[in-house]
């Protein structure tokens, strides 16, 4: 029987990774006008039973941990609402789908963008193309701070993410990006308690988010974070 796939927290230092979770680096593939569109895989590292990820943003090893965290304050503090994502999210109702947007985990990933923006594509969602359209982008979206509710069954639609982890490349705003979670991996804080398992979210690796242990979107602020990955 394989371990469990889990995240632990520890206090002020990194995230502990167990289970044989895959991890590769995760690019944010643009179009001609620099919209977001996919996402393209970068190289994979071996896998192990267990590994730390740099949390602090200074690891000269990074994704790994190298123990930088010991050498200057680093507070990882964890300040993140606790609620299900869907309590948290304001909901936009379309024809045919919902929106439910919960702003605070925003990754700046900007799959939300083309064709429209999400928020402008529910209200016409009974069109095929524009449900299509819609269902991707917001499926895309790392943080799971976009969610697709079909109105008829009133299941949220997820797309099938394998259990794994990406540390993720934005080359168009160029800056490196959070630890993109897939798959509904375990993550527990640093009190012992479990956080709401889901299909997608990004944890903070610049260590700079005021919403920790999810990225706030920090790191594409000046000075953008650069995490050294070659």
């Amino acid at each position: 029987m394989s371990a469990e796939r889990k995240i632990m927290i520890a206090v002020n230092g990194p995230y502990i990774v167990s289970g044989k979770v895959p991890l590769t680096i995760g690019v944010i593939g643009t179009n001609a006008r620099g919209e977001s569109i996919k996402w393209k895989e970068g190289r994979s590292f071996p896998v192990s039973e267990q590994y730390a990820l740099c949390r602090c943003g200074r690891s000269k090893t990074t994704p790994f941990c190298d123990g930088t965290h010991l050498r200057f304050d680093f507070n990882g503090t964890e300040t993140a609402n606790r609620r299900p994502v869907m309590e948290q999210a304001e909901v936009f109702d379309g024809s045919r789908m919902q929106l439910f947007d919960a702003e605070e985990l925003c990754a700046f990933a900007r799959f939300c963008d083309p064709n429209g923006r999400v928020w402008n594509q529910v209200a016409d969602t009974e069109d095929p193309q524009v449900r299509r359209h819609f269902v991707h982008q917001v499926g895309m979206c790392p943080a799971g701070r976009l969610m697709a509710v079909d109105k008829d069954t009133g299941e949220q639609v997820e797309p099938d993410l394998p259990p794994s982890i990406c540390a993720v490349e934005d080359p168009s705003w160029q800056c490196s990006g959070p630890l993109w979670i897939r798959g509904g991996i375990v993550l527990v804080g640093c009190d012992g308690k479990r956080y709401e398992i889901r299909n997608r979210m990004t944890l903070c690796r610049c260590g700079r988010s005021e919403n920790k242990p999810f990225c706030d979107a920090a790191h594409a602020s000046e000075p953008k974070f650069h995490d050294g990955i070659e």
